[in-house]
């Protein structure tokens, strides 16, 4: 392509709305355009790296067997409600665009696609003969995100790779999910990214296992805890670790210590010269449910870790059934405007003992009137504890669980790793931290939609059983973007050669010098019959502004029919090194052809 024809248009400035390198880059180099909130036209070079991408997948897809189709991006509601995401969707994370039509029907616009594909599976497949079956698509889908930001990283319309597999049990399952566990790593390897593949929470999307592959990045949203053996990487959201021992207490006999001003754990400790490894502290919550009651939850906590509220909102969910609900909606810390709506009498913040009684609760239809009362396993093994009284300005220390306090029945684990905890799998191991960006996810469903949804097969003994399901999925545009994210320069993006829009530029010094025009030409048609993907500089313009563009864009091999024409040579620029070298005209196309040959390799 000559770029005297295409839309191209470079900024100089980094534009305000943009706020990580990729995403400033992507707009100053004219890759994208912002239309709306969270909304971007992909221009030609975009769209032709989103199309490699694409292709990418594709080919990796298809060489486990999965089959491409196509599903519809409008859904009608009465699936979301069959698998009772609905409420979950456009309320509690409130991410799912829902409309009414001219017919007064519900609709979505889909964020994922299992209930789609669940309808599919439970109209047309009937036996095990059947089975397994991997279908997959990529396509556009949308998400209402409250505050997009990032440019393609967490925009309100994307581009996914998602897919779904049927099986007849869980051993099948489990091969596909290894399959694509490896067609997941094969795509980023041939996307030229740096990647690691971590243990994840199935969130929404629900199921057992999962696995998020994560992009290496400094601006990566996620934190990933690994440690160094390789044998262990989890999103710290799902990440274990061993905490630290806790230290012995000093106190020997139970009493109660005015503490006043001690509301946090830090002036604790000083006021009683005591380590908060030695303190239960007392975290309250709130929660609510899709079957619109209130839940207090307080959790026993050791002083000196932090409660992971996704642990502990999975924990509430495997209670919801006792509140008549299927989920959770939401998770907060309240707020004194929120306590003042179920509290009974003034709450001792602060100073809250495990015992605090229920009667602080005014319950109701919409309130519970009790507390869901949870302990980690850190605050489980002290002995002679500090913790609260349950009366502002003082504490209780020498404290026992089956003495002063009653140990609470459900013992979780809902604490947040950190980076320098011991690994679990090796305590001589401790984890390290690294950010990423996720770009892929791969689930274990088992039978959550097809149960729900009553998609059954027939099995050898002639026995109606839910069928078990898979689903992975890639950000495709995304991935695009974390390209960048992890690849680029003071100059502008340096693209991975197999993902790159173009592998090679030609640019002319000179577009009056009929010489540097002519071997441009020359060597312009013949890489792009050799299947050197080129594109020709031919613009009016100085030289250095063509150097400083095609620096930009990223284009892996710069060619420059400049001076050296008069040795019979020209200068080629690697973009990723900056290493230059002269190379005799006759010898660039196959010099180029190998370079990129090796660069795809890996």
């Amino acid at each position: 392509m000559r770029l005297s024809q295409m839309l191209f248009v470079t900024l100089r400035d980094d534009p305000s709305d943009a706020e990580i390198p990729s995403h400033k880059l992507l707009l100053r180099a004219g890759y994208i355009r912002r239309i709306g909130s969270g909304v971007y036209a992909y221009l030609p070079f975009m769209w032709r790296v989103l199309q490699k991408v694409s292709q990418i997948v594709r080919e990796e897809m298809n060489a486990t067997g999965a089959q491409e189709c196509l599903l519809p991006q409008l859904q009608p509601a009465e699936l979301w409600k069959e698998s009772g995401r609905w409420d979950t969707y456009t309320k509690a994370e409130g991410i799912m665009f829902s409309l009414i039509d001219r017919r007064e029907q519900q609709l979505g616009l889909g964020p994922t696609h299992e209930e789609v594909i669940t309808t599919v599976a439970r109209d047309m497949i009937r036996s095990y003969r059947q089975l397994p079956l991997h279908l997959y698509q990529i396509q556009t889908k949308f998400r209402d995100e409250i505050r997009p930001r990032f440019g393609l990283m967490r925009g309100r319309e994307f581009i996914m790779k998602d897919g779904y597999s049927f099986h007849a049990d869980e051993d099948s399952l489990k091969k596909t999910y290894q399959d694509m566990y490896q067609a997941y790593s094969n795509m980023l390897r041939r996307s030229g990214l740096a990647f690691r593949a971590v243990e994840a929470d199935s969130g929404a999307i629900g199921g057992s296992g999962s696995t998020e592959f994560m992009v290496l990045a400094d601006a990566g949203e996620d934190e990933v805890l690994y440690t160094e053996d390789g044998k262990y990487a989890a999103n710290v959201e799902k990440a274990v670790s061993l905490p630290a021992d806790a230290e012995l207490s000093s106190f020997t006999s139970y009493e109660k210590r005015e503490t006043p001003g001690t509301e946090t754990i830090e002036k604790l400790c000083q006021v009683l010269n005591c380590s908060p490894t030695q303190v239960v502290k007392n975290v309250l919550y709130q929660t609510v449910y899709d079957s619109g009651l209130t839940v207090l939850v307080l959790v026993n906590i050791r002083g000196d870790q932090e409660v992971n509220e996704v642990k502990l909102q999975n924990e509430l969910t495997k209670l919801a059934p006792q509140f008549s609900a299927k989920t959770v909606l939401s998770l907060s810390v309240p707020t004194t405007e929120a306590i003042g709506g179920w509290a009974a009498k003034s709450l001792p913040l602060g100073y809250i003992a495990p015992d605090i009684d229920d009667e602080y609760i005014a319950g109701s239809k919409d309130v519970s009137g009790k507390f869901v009362r949870l302990v980690d396993q850190t605050a489980v093994e002290l002995k002679n504890f500090v913790t609260g009284a349950n009366e502002a300005g003082f504490h209780v220390v020498g404290a026992n669980w089956g003495e002063q306090f009653k140990l609470p029945e459900i013992v979780v684990d809902i604490r947040k790793a950190r980076p320098g905890d011991h690994s679990v799998h090796d305590p001589s191991q401790t984890l390290q931290t690294a950010r990423g960006i996720e770009v892929g996810h791969i689930f274990q469903l088992g039978t959550k939609y097809s149960q729900a949804m009553g998609a059954n097969y027939t099995n050898e003994q002639g026995e109606e059983k839910p069928l078990v399901m898979g689903c992975y999925g890639v950000g495709v545009s995304r991935l695009a973007q974390s390209a960048v994210e992890q690849s680029y320069d003071k100059d502008g993006i340096i693209w991975p050669v197999a993902i790159a829009p173009y592998h090679a530029i030609i640019s002319v010094p000179n577009i009056n010098d009929g010489q540097q025009v002519e071997i441009a030409e020359k060597l312009y048609t013949e890489l792009n019959k050799a299947g050197v993907e080129t594109l020709l500089d031919d613009r009016n313009e100085r030289a250095g502004v063509k150097f400083k563009d095609a620096d930009l864009i990223g284009i892996p091999y710069r060619i420059v029919t400049g001076r050296a024409i008069a040795n019979g040579k020209v200068e080629v620029v690697k973009r990723a090194t900056r290493e230059s070298q002269e190379i005799a005209i006759e010898e660039v196309v196959s010099t180029l052809q190998q370079w990129i040959r090796a660069a795809i390799a890996g």
